[in-house]
């Protein structure tokens, strides 16, 4: 396995299939448009290869901010579905995690959908996680 952060147009628009898997509700181009904003702004996206092939990404940024100090947010972490539970994403984490250290961070954070148990239950059992926090959302769009 080998952790890689993704930069080019084609090695972003190789993960979108694995992405997709957490983020079904962006089409290739939505996906594409929004990565090159949030690549500008300090997002990083970073892939597990297995065989050669993308198996897990982590989209992360190192952020300052008075809650946490330095640290790592998780945006985006997925695994996919047909190779869940081998590892995969917990050795994307623990990558995440070391990076973290190597950038002067305290903390490693992210939040997930309320649905989405098997994921806590990994970030809690397998990974060592403690749930801090309720994170809200309210759409101010017109439709």
């Amino acid at each position: 396995m080998h952790v890689s952060e993704l930069r080019s147009e084609d090695e972003l628009r190789e993960a979108f299939p694995v992405m997709h898997e957490l983020r079904t509700q962006l089409d290739e181009a939505a996906y594409v448009d929004r990565l090159r904003t949030m690549t500008s702004g300090g997002y990083r996206l970073l892939a597990l290869r297995d065989g050669g092939r993308i198996v897990a990404l982590a989209g992360i940024e190192v952020a300052t901010d008075l809650h946490l100090g330095r640290h790592v947010w998780v945006h985006d972490l997925v695994t996919r579905a047909d190779v869940r539970s081998r590892g995969h994403g917990a050795a994307l984490l623990a990558h995440v995690e070391e990076l973290a250290r190597r950038e002067g961070c305290d903390t490693v954070a992210l939040s997930s959908g309320v649905q989405r148990l098997d994921a806590h239950r990994f970030y809690e059992t397998r990974m060592g996680y403690r749930r801090t926090a309720y994170t809200f959302g309210k759409r101010v769009a017109a439709d």
